[in-house]
């Protein structure tokens, strides 16, 4: 079977990465609490910055969000490299910009992921994802993002939601933890 994922707040855990970042930068102490309670993607609110200035911060942070020590989630790397080892085949497909996408390759290689260079996309905007989705005919596609979930919702592909907070309104099979992908296959 042909198996895709998103990467960020998919496969690692790059927004809460982030958060602890931000704490750390702007010396505030903001509980996760509070990271855990966010209805939407962007993860400024907390720390009192208006949309505009939460994406300078983001687009200031990029680099140590992107390739400092953002973990994995917990089995997400033994889980698909179990499917590579069952004969799957594993694609990658990020809104990352273009500018990061071969260091972001690179990355997900050094922290165990099993990754194919012609089995790896980015620089596309969320719905663009959709295309690339149909193209390579995947079985499987998961992402966190309502706005990519919400249009492939009725497309042939069985498309499974990474539980976050800001998506608990979409009504697709979700996986909260990665060792729970072998009972969604089954069912």
């Amino acid at each position: 079977m042909k198996f895709g994922f998103d990467i960020d707040d998919t496969l690692i855990n790059l927004r809460e990465h982030a958060f602890h970042i931000y704490n750390k930068r702007l010396k505030q102490n903001i509980s996760l609490d509070d990271f855990h309670a966010l209805k939407r993607v962007e993860i400024h609110e907390p720390f009192g910055l208006t949309d505009e200035e939460g994406k300078e911060m983001w687009n200031n942070t990029l680099e140590e969000i992107y390739y400092t020590n953002c973990p994995p989630f917990p089995d997400a790397v033994d889980t698909l490299n179990q499917l590579v080892n069952e004969g799957h085949e594993i694609y990658y497909i990020t809104s990352r910009p273009k500018e990061h996408g071969e260091r972001t390759k690179a990355w997900m290689k050094e922290q165990g992921f099993p990754v194919q260079d012609d089995h790896f996309f980015y620089g596309m905007q969320d719905d663009e994802k959709v295309n690339i989705i149909q193209e390579l005919q995947l079985d499987y596609y998961f992402d966190d993002k309502p706005a990519v979930l919400n249009t492939l919702s009725n497309d042939a592909v069985k498309v499974i939601v990474k539980d976050q907070s800001y998506n608990r309104d979409i009504s697709l099979t979700r996986l909260i933890n990665w060792t729970d992908l072998q009972c969604i296959l089954k069912s």
